[in-house]
C-alpha cells in the first residue's frame, strides 16, 4: 500500500521559519485530496490545511497567511513552508491523503517553537 513519510521537523526559535516534507511510495497524484494535521499534547488533531489535485488551497484561520501547502508532483512530495513560527504552533505534524475511501497517513514529525 502506498505510505507516506515525514521529515523536516525540529526546535525553532519564534519568528523563525521550517519546511515540512511528506513524500509517497508512490504517485503524488493517486490522491484526491492531501493534507496536513497537527497534535499538541493533550489536545486533539487538527487540520493545519489541505491541498486538492487541481492545486486549490485551504488553510485554517491560525496559520493562513503564515503557513503555505504545496506539491511536487516529479519528487512525489507534499510541503509545508512556515513562516513567522509561534510557541502555539509546536506540535506532532501529520501528512495525510485520500485516496479512494481511504485516509493514508503519516508517522508524524515534532515541531517545536521556542519563545
Amino acid at each position: 500500500q502506498v505510505q507516506l513519510v515525514e521529515s523536516g521537523g525540529g526546535l525553532v526559535q519564534a519568528g523563525g521559519s521550517l519546511r515540512l516534507s511528506c513524500t509517497a511510495s508512490g504517485s503524488i497524484f493517486s490522491f484526491n485530496v492531501m493534507g496536513w494535521y497537527r497534535q499538541a499534547p493533550g489536545k486533539q488533531r487538527e487540520l493545519v490545511a489541505f491541498i486538492s489535485r487541481g492545486g486549490a488551497t485551504t488553510y485554517v484561520d491560525a496559520v493562513k497567511g503564515r503557513f503555505t501547502i504545496s506539491t511536487d508532483n516529479a519528487e512525489n512530495t507534499l510541503y509545508l513552508q512556515m513562516t513567522s513560527l509561534k510557541p502555539e504552533d509546536t506540535a506532532v505534524y501529520y501528512c495525510k491523503g485520500v485516496v479512494g475511501g481511504s485516509h493514508v497517513w503519516g508517522q508524524g514529525t515534532q515541531v517545536t517553537v521556542s519563545s
